[in-house]
């Protein structure tokens, strides 16, 4: 075997920053969790914001009707808290409960009983609907602006030893060996640092 052709090493650590409300980053948190199965990896759960990013513009592209206003935050303070009260795994466990709720079930209102899906106390929904974790979630958002730039939004993946990028984002999830395929690509290609952009046109969510 030539050494390029050797199999990504195992129990690679990675950032992963999200913004709960966003579906593409949903399905790449799935992919992700495939990949700790196939790859053993380790990830660490951040949150970014799209409301933040988006801030300044005449129309938030997230919200072009304005319908939503501080609830498209709301998500992802509860999440800023959840992580500095009960540390990574936890947060890991809440987004796995709250983005299935949120964009399998279209159940908005479920932030209560994702907490308590995932163990956590009822009481963290306070902060949904105030500033208080609004610095906690900018300064882990402009971390991941650092690293890759405004012009991109969420996810964005951090691989230990290689480098930062925005996405994947794909769709629907892949599974077993194809999800640890693009793993592998991933790392391949956060490790060239003159690397930019690799598109072609969305298709359709599918959660799988």
């Amino acid at each position: 075997m030539n050494v390029t052709d050797e199999p990504t090493p195992t129990g690679a650590s990675v950032d992963f920053w999200f913004d709960p409300v966003c579906p593409y980053t949903w399905i790449t948190s799935r992919w992700l969790r495939e990949v700790e199965r196939v790859r053993g990896i380790t990830v660490r759960w951040r949150v970014m914001s799209l409301a933040v990013l988006n801030e300044g513009l005449d129309v938030d592209p997230e919200d072009p009707e304005g319908l939503y206003g501080e609830y498209m935050r709301a998500p992802g303070r509860v999440c800023a808290a959840v992580g500095e009260r009960h540390g990574n795994a936890a947060l890991g466990r809440y987004f796995d409960v709250l983005g299935a709720r949120l964009h399998e079930q279209r159940d908005w209102s479920g932030m209560t009983a994702a907490l308590a899906g995932a163990g956590l106390p009822a009481e963290l929904e306070a902060v949904a609907m105030t500033t208080e974790y609004d610095a906690a979630v900018r300064a882990s958002h402009g971390q991941a602006m650092a690293l890759v730039g405004e012009d991109v939004g969420t996810p964005v993946l951090a691989v230990e030893g290689a480098g930062a990028l925005f996405g994947p984002v794909v769709s629907p999830a892949p599974r077993g060996e194809a999800a640890g395929r693009l793993w592998d690509g991933v790392v391949l290609m956060a490790g060239v640092e003159g690397f930019h952009e690799f598109k072609r046109p969305y298709g359709d969510l599918d959660f799988g």
